[in-house]
């Protein structure tokens, strides 16, 4: 589907991608909230899929997608300038490897390849140490940050990121965890 997208969905509205979507909340609540662009929902996890996929079935929505790759692999789906922005709802930490994190600046430099010039990159984690390594990796590669909050349910935020909450999302903020969101734009 590289560089197909827009013929796929049979119009050439915006194309967002929600990267690691698990189930696909984000995806599937974005689509229905703005029926003017278009989302596809990026995992390597098939069995997380099949509920976005199933709920998008369900509703007949015309305007998502769901892909079945790993992240690394997402200069082989999309081509130059092909999405409109960025979703990271929640991605695994990786700890051990700041290198793969799909924040580090190996990603980030794919994602620049695929994101329109101006295109917004969101992120929404409950684990404070990687929102820090973003932030870092914002200022040392000199992007620029729209806005962040380190509790984003007790800030005064009153937007859309705020209307939908994944799986992970709900078992954080259950346990008090608070969550971590930010918005930037690569340079």
């Amino acid at each position: 589907m590289k560089g197909c997208w827009h013929e796929y969905f049979g119009n050439d509205h915006p194309i967002t991608l929600e990267l690691g979507c698990g189930k696909g909340e984000y995806t599937v609540a974005l689509a229905a909230r703005y029926p003017e662009n278009n989302y596809i929902g990026i995992d390597i996890k098939g069995a997380r899929l099949w509920r976005g996929a199933k709920t998008t079935a369900e509703r007949q929505s015309t305007n998502v997608a769901f892909l079945r790759t790993r992240i690394d692999m997402i200069l082989d789906a999309f081509a130059p300038e092909e999405i409109s922005g960025i979703w990271i709802t929640f991605p695994d930490p990786q700890p051990a490897k700041a290198r793969k994190r799909l924040t580090s600046p190996m990603f980030l430099n794919r994602y620049k390849t695929l994101l329109k010039p101006g295109s917004i990159i969101h992120l929404k984690t409950d684990n404070r140490a990687f929102f820090d390594f973003t932030l870092q990796t914002i200022q040392e590669e000199g992007h620029q940050l729209l806005m962040h909050t380190f509790d984003l349910y007790n800030s005064n935020l009153q937007e859309d990121v705020m209307l939908t909450q994944t799986h992970y999302e709900k078992i954080f903020l259950g346990q008090g965890i608070p969550i971590n969101y930010l918005r930037f734009i690569l340079k």
